[in-house]
């Protein structure tokens, strides 16, 4: 197997994305040959290096898992919370491999999200310059002006940073329209945030789709495998080379934790 750089072989293993392995290298908690390496660009090869983090050898190669999850509103997407909220991981407390959620979708919002422990393609569609798409449908307390479309897809100042551009078509008419909004970016509230610029209140806030990955009719608490074609188009998308494969299915990840049985 030929070498590679450290921070991928992190990210391929399952430790942590390649930013976060980057930090790791960075703070010196990684050791090639029981050498401590603090820079990035250093290559090893797992198959006849020893390597360890924070003095522990690294595992054999994990098995990639890929989920489509619908998050429910009122939990956090994070691994832990230190406000003590719930956590989407209380819906894989069963679940036999360590995963993690990608990217942000706030506390009172619901939809698509992908849970997977390769790190790669996490910080792949979690990177700016990736400008991986990610389609909402949101609920507001008013209609938007032609006018005030046309500055929401052109861009609004958020926090002295103007927002890329964006695509948002009204999908439903009344008192309290639906839009769709699709966004290349992930800042934090981002939407809600660009309704309020307005004076236009979010009264619900679903995520339908990452990349060509679609929510479908996957019911809120529940989660679904990708498919092979699912996942190929995700890594193009995200800028990622070489072909996609998945494991064998397995029955963990055939059935629901028993925690998603919550409604």
């Amino acid at each position: 197997m030929p070498a590679e750089r450290l921070q991928k072989i992190l990210a391929h293993h399952g430790v942590a994305s390649r930013r976060h392995a980057e930090e790791l290298i960075l703070a010196g908690k990684v050791m090639v040959n029981g050498k401590t390496v603090l820079e990035m660009g250093v290559k090893a090869d797992p198959a006849v290096d020893d390597i360890r983090v924070g003095g522990k050898p690294l595992k054999p190669k994990f098995e990639p898992v890929y989920l489509a999850f619908h998050k429910p509103k009122n939990c956090v997407t994070t691994v832990t919370d230190p406000e003590g909220r719930e956590t989407v991981m209380k819906f894989f407390k069963r679940f036999p491999t360590r995963i993690y959620p990608v990217g942000r979708l706030d506390y009172a919002s619901e939809g698509l999200l992908l849970m997977t422990n390769d790190g790669e393609l996490a910080n792949a569609i979690s990177a700016a310059r990736s400008h991986v798409p990610k389609v909402y449908h949101v609920k507001v307390n008013r209609e938007l002006s032609d006018e005030q479309l046309a500055q929401f897809t052109g861009g609004i100042p958020l926090f002295g940073r103007r927002t890329h551009r964006a695509r948002i078509n009204r999908i439903r008419r009344g008192a309290n329209p639906w839009y769709e909004v699709e966004i290349v970016e992930g800042r934090q509230n981002q939407i809600r945030l660009m309704f309020q610029f307005f004076g236009v209140m979010v009264e619900k806030l679903r995520r339908v789709r990452i990349g060509s990955l679609m929510l479908g009719a996957l019911p809120p608490t529940e989660w679904r495998p990708l498919t092979v074609k699912e996942l190929t188009s995700l890594r193009r998308e995200s800028g990622l080379t070489g072909a996609a494969s998945l494991p064998r299915p397995r029955k963990a990840t055939k059935r629901k934790p028993a925690a998603s049985k919550e409604k």
